[in-house]
């Protein structure tokens, strides 16, 4: 009886997430779909744009995959430096969002307008918003190199410095992309019972045994989520090196939107991977979730 009845309650909560999930799927197949479609055949053709015939297309085969990675060096730089800048930053962010979401989760005065305030850099975070305060040097208030640990840390060895300054250099970048995972990590953590926690505090865990054990273990769902959010959002940032690449190469005389596309399409695939691998590295284990 028990087991009819937790099948039940799966059977409903499958069915609610597809109807959460129904807007978007009408609206890909509605709206998103064909241009997705369209735009792999592109890749593979060299348009034309005439006045009186309109768009012409004839195949090409792998011609401008091939351009792209072997003749184009500033796509080639522009896309290393931005898969560079996604692989490094995403870690730290997702680290920030987890330490600020378990400061956030205390009991505390304020609590609330802490957490409006670590979230408000989600609101501002939009395009044009962003690159102008990039082009201001808004994210360089800190000058973390008037410090002395900056110049410390900048004389030890390139494998331990290069990491850490590169956290130095970016960390107003780091905690404005941070704001959704915090949030995201915030409602796991409410999700851990008191009486976990008090079990554990009874039996003497100390905090950091409670994190390993309790906190962690059951967050690596929500790592994982937050870590495809993380890549996703870094490689639609629209101030990103290949973004502007692709724009600035749409409409390049002799190669209109079929050379753009083709890089669209190298991009998609490395980001595919990408997240592949995130996936199998943070994918949660077969052992039981904490309850």
């Amino acid at each position: 009886m028990k087991k009819n009845k937790t099948a039940g309650m799966r059977i409903r909560e499958i069915r609610n997430g597809y109807l959460f999930f129904a807007p978007w799927l009408i609206g890909f197949f509605a709206f998103t779909l064909f241009p997705f479609l369209y735009s792999v055949y592109l890749s593979f053709s060299d348009v034309t744009i005439s006045p009186t015939e309109g768009i012409k297309s004839s195949y090409v085969g792998f011609k401008w995959y091939i351009e792209a990675l072997t003749v184009d060096p500033t796509y080639t730089i522009s896309l290393f430096d931005t898969l560079r800048f996604i692989v490094l930053s995403t870690p730290m962010i997702v680290v920030a969002a987890l330490l600020l979401a378990l400061l956030l989760s205390g009991k505390y005065k304020g609590r609330t307008l802490f957490r409006a305030i670590f979230f408000f850099p989600v609101i501002i975070i939009s395009g044009p918003v962003v690159a102008e305060l990039l082009n201001s040097d808004a994210a360089a208030v800190i000058n973390p190199e008037n410090y002395v640990i900056y110049d410390f840390i900048r004389s030890l060895p390139e494998v331990i410095s290069a990491p850490l300054l590169y956290i130095f250099d970016n960390i107003v970048l780091i905690l404005w992309f941070s704001g959704v995972q915090v949030i995201m990590f915030l409602a796991g953590l409410q999700k851990i019972g008191l009486p976990i926690r008090e079990a554990a505090s009874i039996d003497g865990a100390s905090g950091w045994q409670m994190f390993w054990k309790i906190y962690l273990p059951f967050l690596k769902p929500l790592i994982l989520l937050n870590t495809i959010y993380t890549i996703v959002l870094l490689s639609g940032f629209a101030s990103n090196a290949v973004n502007g690449e692709i724009v600035n190469k749409m409409k390049l005389t002799g190669r209109v939107y079929g050379y753009s596309s083709a890089l669209s399409w190298i991009y998609f695939v490395i980001l595919a991977a990408l997240l592949g691998v995130s996936f199998l590295l943070l994918r949660p284990g077969k052992g039981k979730s904490i309850e």
